[in-house]
């Protein structure tokens, strides 16, 4: 008897990945306005989720009128390496004031 899927990943749950982003963003001090979450006032995230993935925009850097970078989270490990990548980014910001 073989078990291919012995070792396999679940399968991603798009909501319920959502839900616990979500959560990290507020304890990474971003105030969330519906999908939108700020830093200082400025937008600097925005996450959605759909049947398959979540679709997250960052800013490149906080302004008025930011300019967004999207990427498409379809997997645990892709929502881990962008929390981490934000992490870096919001950390340089908050230094820059």
């Amino acid at each position: 008897m073989s078990d291919d899927n012995f070792f396999a990943l679940p399968a991603f749950k798009p909501a319920e990945a959502l839900v616990q982003l979500k959560r990290q963003l507020r304890d990474l001090k971003l105030t969330e306005r519906g999908h939108r979450y700020e830093l200082d006032g400025q937008a600097v995230v925005e996450v959605m989720a759909d049947d398959s993935a979540i679709e997250a925009r960052v800013v490149k850097r906080p302004a008025r009128t930011p300019e967004w970078t999207v990427q498409r989270l379809g997997a645990s490990t892709e929502v881990r390496r962008f929390l981490d990548t934000l992490k870096t980014q919001l950390a340089r910001w908050r230094s820059d004031e």
